[in-house]
C-alpha cells in the first residue's frame, strides 16, 4: 500500500532480539576500503527497517512471492523509480534503465552501461522480457480473468513485443490501438529478475499466451488468461538457490530477526554505495520500532505511527525528522448492502458527529492532518484539481449533532428518554466499528469515534480483528457493515478513485471502460451504480474510468463530478490524511535527503543511495 504499513504493539521473540542486539554494534564499523566493484568509501552497515514487508526467515528470495524476502531498492530492481509526481504520472528516477524515450507505440529505453548481475553477467534484453512475461502472470500487467470469469483490467500497461535494437537499447511496444497514459511509469516500475534464473519457470509459449490474453477472441482471451493465473502460482512459490540482483545488495542472510545483505560489487553505480551491508531488522510492532529509535539503533527509519510523547523521546535521541506528502487518507467505510448504512442522510448524520480534529489527536497525532473534507482525494490534490467555487461547494461536516439529529429524524429515526437513537422498525441501533490488528492508530482512534456516537446516542463498540489478511476476506465477505478503510490512494486521482469505485464497489475497468456488478468478487461498499448530482446523473465508475484514459491537465471536470459526489453520498468518511514522517541520525553517515525532497523520501534508502545520498562519515 502507498501509506506505510504500521502496527500494533507486540513482543519480538527472544531470539529475534537476541539476534538483533548482537549485530547493533556493527552499525558503528566505518572501515575506509575499496572492493572489486571499485566503491570508493566503506562506510560500514547501515542500518534500518523495511516497512513493506516483515523479515521472514525460510521464505524463498522472490519478489513474487506473498513473504519475498526481497527489499525494494536494496536488492529488488526496476528499471526506474517513481517520484510519486501527481502532476507527470511517467516522472520517474533512473534504476537500470539510464534513460528513455516515449511514443503512441510505445517505450524505448537505454539501459546502463554497466548494469550487471551480481554474479558479474550483464543484464540483457531476456532479462526484461522475462520480467515482463512474468509480471502479466502474476495479473499486474494487463487483463486476467476474474473469478466469474470476466476479463477485468490490472495493471494494464499491455506490452505487446519486446525488441533487442543493440547497444542497451530496448524497444517495448504497446498492444496496438491501445492508449495507457501510464504505460511508461507501469514498464519502468515493473521488477526486474534473471532470466536465467526466472525462465525456467515460465512455459515456452508464455508470449503467445499474452498475445491471446490480448487479441479479439473471447474464448480464447480467457483460456490463456486461466493458465497465466496458475502459472503466476508457479512463478510465486519458486524458491532460488541465491539471491542474483542488479540492484546495490544482495541478500547474503535471513534470520528470525534480521535480513543482512552484502553491497553488490557489480552494482552500475556500486561507486556511489558508501554502506558495505545492510541490516533491515523485523518488527513485530511500532512499539518495537519506538524502541530501536529511542535506543539509537536505526539509521532511518520508515514512517510508523506514534504518540507526541514519542516523538519527543526519538528526537531526544538524535535523530531528524523528514516530512514527505502521503497519498493516503484513513476513513471509515460503509457497507451499503447492511441497513441502515444504505440511507444517505444516516452517512451524513454520523459525520456531522465525528469530531475529525479531535479523533486524529488522539490516532495519528506526529503524520495525520485531519481531512478538511471528504472528496476522495487527499487535500492538497482538492485544492489543487478544484476551483475556489467548487470547494466553497463541498460540505466540510463540521461537528453539528442538531444536525444529525434533524437527518435521523427525517429518515424515521427516534430518540427515546435514556437519549438511545432507535431504527426506523424501533430497535435499538448499535454499530461496531471494526478495525484492525496491526494499525495502533486506526485502534486508537477507533476509542474516540466510539466514545462520540455513543455520547450521541448510538452505542459504539470498537472490535479488532485478528490480521490484515483476514480482514480484507472478511470485509469483502460483507461481514462488516462499518470498518476503516485506506482511500485516495494516488498520487494518479484514477488510482485514488479506484479505491472507491473500483473492485471494492463491484466496478470493472476495462480499456477506459467500466460495468458494474452488485455481486461481483470484493464488492463490499455496494453503492448505487449511479448518483444524482445537482441534478444530473453520474456514473462514478465510468468516470474513474475516463480518468485513466485523460490527460492531468484536462482532469479538473471530472474530478469536479466525483469529488461532489463522494462528498454528498459519502460511501466513507475521511478522518485523516498521513504525511509521510521519517527519521535519520548522522552518527555513522551523512548526505541525507532533507524535507522537501519529497520524491526521494517516498522511495527506499536504496534509491537514496543510487543518487549518492547517504555517504559514509
Amino acid at each position: 500500500m502507498s501509506r506505510q504499513r504500521t502496527l500494533v504493539a507486540g513482543l519480538a521473540a527472544a531470539v529475534a532480539l537476541a539476534s538483533v542486539s548482537a549485530l547493533s554494534a556493527c552499525s558503528s564499523a566505518k572501515k575506509k576500503t575499496t572492493d572489486g566493484g571499485g566503491a570508493k568509501k566503506d562506510g560500514g552497515v547501515y542500518t534500518s527497517i523495511d516497512a513493506n514487508y516483515q523479515i521472514t526467515a525460510g521464505a524463498p528470495m522472490n519478489p513474487f512471492n506473498a513473504a519475498p524476502n526481497m527489499f525494494l531498492g536494496y536488492n529488488q530492481m526496476r528499471l526506474g523509480f517513481d517520484k510519486y509526481n501527481p502532476s507527470d504520472p511517467n516522472d520517474l528516477f533512473p534504476g537500470l534503465a539510464a534513460s528513455w524515450t516515449a511514443s503512441d507505440a510505445g517505450l524505448t529505453i537505454q539501459l546502463q552501461p554497466n548494469a550487471k548481475w551480481s554474479d558479474g553477467t550483464p543484464v540483457t534484453v531476456a532479462d526484461i522480457k522475462t520480467s515482463l512475461a512474468i509480471a502479466y502472470t502474476q495479473g499486474t500487467a494487463g487483463p486476467v480473468a476474474s473469478a466469474g470469469g470476466t476479463i477485468v483490467q490490472g495493471a494494464n500497461f499491455e506490452v505487446s513485443d519486446i525488441k533487442d535494437l543493440g547497444g542497451g537499447k530496448i524497444e517495448i511496444d504497446q498492444v496496438p490501438g491501445v492508449k495507457n497514459l501510464y504505460f511508461q511509469r507501469l514498464v519502468l516500475s515493473a521488477t526486474i529478475v534473471n532470466d536465467k534464473v526466472y525462465s525456467s519457470q515460465l512455459p515456452a509459449d508464455i508470449w503467445a499466451q499474452i498475445a491471446a490474453v490480448q487479441g479479439s477472441d473471447p474464448a480464447a482471451a480467457k483460456d490463456a488468461a486461466t493458465k497465466l493465473a496458475a502459472e503466476g502460482k508457479t512463478v510465486a512459490a519458486f524458491a532460488p538457490a541465491k539471491d542474483v540482483s542488479a540492484a546495490p545488495f544482495v541478500l547474503t542472510r535471513v534470520g528470525p530477526g534480521e535480513a543482512l545483505l552484502d553491497r553488490n560489487p557489480y552494482f552500475f553505480a556500486v561507486d556511489k554505495v558508501a554502506p558495505k551491508q545492510v541490516i533491515l531488522r523485523h518488527y513485530s510492532g511500532n512499539q518495537q520500532i519506538w524502541g530501536f529509535l529511542t535506543n539509537g539503533d536505526l539509521d532511518s527509519s520508515p514512517y510508523t505511527s506514534m504518540p507526541t510523547n514519542i516523538l519527543d523521546q526519538i528526537l531526544k535521541a538524535g535523530y531528524t525528522r523528514t516530512d514527505a506528502p502521503s497519498y493516503v487518507s484513513a476513513s471509515i467505510a460503509f457497507n451499503e448492502k447492511q441497513a441502515p448504512y444504505d440511507k444517505t442522510a444516516v452517512r451524513q448524520a454520523l459525520a456531522y458527529v465525528i469530531d475529525r480534529d479531535a479523533v486524529t489527536k488522539v490516532g495519528e497525532p506526529v503524520g495525520g492532518i485531519a481531512a478538511p473534507y471528504t472528496t476522495g482525494l487527499i487535500g492538497s490534490q482538492t485544492d489543487a484539481f478544484l476551483s475556489g467555487d467548487q470547494k466553497a461547494a463541498l460540505n466540510a461536516y463540521k461537528v453539528d449533532t442538531g444536525k444529525a439529529a434533524q437527518l435521523l429524524q427525517g429518515a424515521g429515526f427516534t430518540k427515546d428518554g435514556s437519549g438511545q437513537w432507535h431504527l426506523p422498525d424501533g430497535s435499538p441501533w448499535t454499530i461496531t466499528l471494526q478495525t484492525v490488528n496491526g494499525f495502533s492508530d486506526w485502534i486508537a482512534a477507533s476509542t474516540i469515534v466510539a466514545n462520540e456516537l455513543t455520547a450521541f446516542g448510538i452505542k459504539t463498540t470498537p472490535a479488532v480483528t485478528a490480521d490484515f489478511a483476514t480482514y480484507q476476506k472478511e470485509m469483502a465477505a460483507g461481514k462488516y457493515a462499518v470498518g476503516w478503510w485506506l482511500v485516495a490512494l494516488g498520487p494518479q486521482t484514477d488510482k485514488a478513485y479506484n479505491r472507491i469505485y473500483g473492485t471494492t464497489d463491484g466496478f470493472s475497468i476495462v480499456n477506459g471502460k467500466a460495468t458494474h456488478s452488485d455481486t461481483a468478487p470484493g464488492n463490499w461498499l455496494h453503492t448505487p451504480a449511479s448518483y444524482t448530482v445537482n441534478g444530473q446523473t453520474i456514473d462514478p465508475g465510468q468516470l474513474t474510468a475516463d480518468l485513466s484514459v485523460t490527460p492531468v491537465a484536462d482532469q479538473k471536470p471530472i474530478i469536479a463530478q466525483l469529488a461532489a459526489a463522494t462528498n454528498q453520498e459519502l460511501p466513507m468518511i475521511q478522518i485523516w490524511n498521513y504525511t509521510k514522517v521519517g527519521f535519520y541520525t548522522e552518527k555513522h553517515f551523512t548526505n541525507f535527503p532533507k524535507t522537501g525532497a519529497d520524491a526521494l523520501l517516498l522511495n527506499s534508502p536504496g534509491v537514496w543511495m543510487m543518487q549518492g545520498y547517504v555517504q559514509a562519515k
